[in-house]
């Protein structure tokens, strides 16, 4: 069957052009930043997709005294447990970063197709980075966003947690606060999962806990020095984010004091569980989030006994 019922041939020994790429990281999302996509998306988040996701996380937010002092672009670094998590942080943030805020997202997942990728730049103002390998051109993409003062929500994690523990964090995010010079403010989010799991199609409404945590400046925390800078000075600031991350969720499952004395002594439990096989992981789960809701209940009868 010929030409037009079937895919044209080309003559021999002529060059093709480049098939120009518009979709994963090579998706441009630059007009989700112009006037009339912020004005549009603005009118969408404060009137229906933020009272929507309020509504079926309900989050209970703490720690934003912490950040009060700052005045200027910030790298929001948070864990993932589910696709819930991103919405629900940009309802949560104070207006005056949300106003300017954009999103890493996965270039493989949430810009794979022509449809995906417009809503999730019109709707999240999100940016296509590649997580599965380092790649210069994308987070110099970012680092170009936060220069011209926007600020960012990322996951170090690279990805949902599979199974309720936490991953390692990757250094794309420390690496983009060494070059930008821009601090990093921990966020702890738990209950989404519950929401709305890794692979799971059914949402079910529940109670969420936003904690953020005191901002880190690469210079400033752990043993990084003042000016420092490259892969090595990364590491070390993402081990940091990763540390104070898993001492807000320590804090939610106790209390600001307990937490932080066993940060500064080192022992704060891993967001990535015990290193064991999947039944050990699931069991060990388990005992942490009924050791959870116990905690949480000690903290209710202590606060009605004091009413």
């Amino acid at each position: 069957m010929a030409f037009p019922f079937s895919a044209p041939t080309w003559p021999g020994g002529i060059p093709r052009p480049p098939v120009e790429k518009t979709l994963g990281v090579d998706y441009d999302s630059d007009w989700a930043r112009r006037y009339p996509g912020r004005v549009a998306r603005s009118v969408v988040q404060d009137l229906v997709a933020g009272p929507l996701v309020r509504a079926v996380a309900r989050p209970s937010v703490s720690g934003l005294d912490r950040i009060a002092h700052l005045d200027e672009p910030v790298i929001f670094a948070a864990n993932h447990a589910s696709h819930v998590d991103a919405p629900l942080l940009v309802s949560v943030i104070p207006s005056h970063w949300r106003d300017d805020l954009f999103v890493a997202g996965a270039a493989d997942y949430f810009f794979d197709t022509r449809v995906k990728a417009t809503a999730f730049a019109f709707l999240l103002n999100a940016v296509p980075i590649e997580r599965r390998r380092v790649s210069r051109d994308s987070l110099e993409r970012v680092e170009e966003l936060l220069d011209d003062g926007w600020s960012l929500l990322i996951f170090p994690e690279g990805g949902r947690s599979v199974d309720g523990w936490g991953q390692p964090h990757n250094a794309g995010a420390a690496w983009l606060a060494s070059r930008s010079g821009r601090p990093v403010v921990p966020v702890y989010v738990s209950g989404t999962r519950e929401i709305l799991p890794k692979g799971g199609t059914r949402i079910q409404p529940g109670r969420t806990r936003v904690t953020f945590g005191r901002p880190l400046r690469a210079g400033t925390g752990g043993p990084l020095r003042a000016g420092a800078g490259g892969s090595a000075a990364a590491r070390e600031l993402a081990g940091e984010m990763e540390r104070e991350i898993s001492a807000l969720a320590d804090e939610q499952t106790t209390d600001w004091w307990t937490a932080r004395r066993r940060a500064a002594a080192r022992t704060t439990p891993s967001l990535t569980g015990p290193d064991a096989g999947a039944w050990r992981r699931s069991w060990a789960l388990g005992a942490k989030d009924g050791s959870k809701r116990r905690s949480a209940g000690r903290r209710d009868t202590r606060r009605w006994a004091a009413d």
